[in-house]
């Protein structure tokens, strides 16, 4: 029987073959399995599936070093609207189709690695560290990613008021030492000590960053659990190409602290994703962009009324960054499906509607995946909401 969540790592020829219904968890676990010394630069969530991380251009914690999951997929096998599976010499460079599995690439890992995890609220100076951040992460050593988490807030000093919190979550792919050496000199803002730092296995950092709020680190088993609390959540994305200002910043914040849940997750590009063709994937975004914003919420309650409050709270803080951000088009990172942006029919402006999204998923690759759609499924056999179109007949 076919096993749609089979893994074949070969640390030989550092690849592996992973079926499209395993996850990254599983994937990750595999992988420590034969090596301690490799890993996959992918995202950051153990339940989520390979097939659709990575054919939605999946990025992770390495992506600065290594580029996204999609650079580092060697072949793949696919069904075809004919019903056929192919591989990469069969079905040739563009194509449409079903992933049934991909071949991987596996990228060279430490034996230890660095964690870390610090945070400032407004009246600590966090609209100082986002300012100098934003320069400095998209430009600073290809082995240092660092997310930055901006979330409303209690303050626990100022009377219960709210305020802003900023968190830097850090993976570094050297030591602690190496680490502070970069840091010091080009983030102060952040105040790093040594005793910040946590130096651990590339698998333990896995699993820390799967549990970064709670500060602990799971058992390595828990990679294999398809267990994950159930809840609602939207996302929104876009792309900063120029830093945002000081004064903007704090307005930004206290539009954040007026709606009160929605929180913005910044993460930089910069290094090998500056240095990937525009055109060497569907995915474009890192030319020119010095980090992605992802609009987050999340809610628990199966209510209505909360729904559209939460929605509504997601697109007014979308709007309002509209200034910020990139434009003509302004872009979205397909991962975050967000049918907000546009969707399309089955009807005769399928085409037209399909722009509509299209661009902003692919920017200028668009009008090629459409070329390529009507070439091998004219008919629009494979489609969704937010699908290629195929040029109107």
């Amino acid at each position: 029987m076919f096993n749609l969540r089979s893994i074949d790592v070969d640390i030989q020829k550092e690849t592996a073959w992973v079926q499209a219904g395993a996850t990254m968890g599983e994937l990750y676990y595999r992988i420590w399995e034969k090596s301690k010394v490799h890993g996959f630069p992918a995202g950051v969530c153990r339940t989520v599936g390979v097939g659709g991380h990575l054919s939605g251009a999946g990025y992770g914690n390495m992506l600065r070093k290594c580029g996204l999951s999609v650079d580092n997929v060697l072949d793949a096998r696919m069904v075809d609207v004919q019903g056929r599976i192919l591989d990469r010499k069969a079905m040739g460079e563009d194509f449409f189709g079903v992933i049934l599995a991909y071949q991987i690439k596996l990228v060279p890992v430490p034996e230890k690695v660095t964690i870390f995890r610090v945070e400032k609220t407004r009246d600590q100076n966090a609209t100082d560290l986002v300012y100098k951040w934003q320069f400095v992460a998209p430009s600073t050593d290809h082995g240092l990613f660092m997310r930055l988490l901006l979330q409303p807030v209690t303050s626990k000093t100022q009377k219960r008021r709210k305020t802003l919190r900023a968190s830097v979550v850090t993976l570094f792919l050297g030591n602690s030492d190496q680490l502070l050496a970069i840091t010091d000199k080009e983030l102060p803002e952040m105040g790093l000590k040594k005793e910040n730092c946590t130096e651990l296995s590339w698998i333990e950092s896995v699993l820390w960053w799967d549990g970064s709020d709670e500060g602990t680190i799971p058992a390595l088993e828990t990679l294999l659990s398809r267990d994950y609390p159930t809840n609602f959540l939207k996302r929104k994305s876009d792309y900063v190409q120029t830093p945002i200002s000081m004064a903007n910043l704090d307005q930004l914040w206290e539009k954040m602290i007026e709606l009160g849940k929605v929180g913005l997750v910044f993460n930089p590009y910069g290094g090998r994703m500056s240095e990937i063709p525009a055109s060497a994937t569907p995915f474009r975004h890192w030319a020119g962009n010095l980090f992605k914003i992802q609009y987050s919420i999340n809610w628990s309650e199966d209510d209505p009324e909360l729904e559209k409050n939460y929605l509504a709270q997601i697109r007014c803080l979308y709007n309002y960054t509209t200034p910020f951000v990139s434009k003509n088009p302004r872009s979205a990172y397909l991962n975050y499906r967000d049918l907000d942006i546009g969707t399309s029919t089955s009807g005769k402006s399928i085409y037209e509607e399909g722009q509509d999204y299209g661009v902003k998923y692919f920017n200028d690759n668009f009008e090629r995946l459409v070329k390529v759609k009507t070439a091998v499924d004219p008919n629009n056999f494979f489609r969704n909401e937010q699908s290629i179109p195929p040029l109107p007949k």
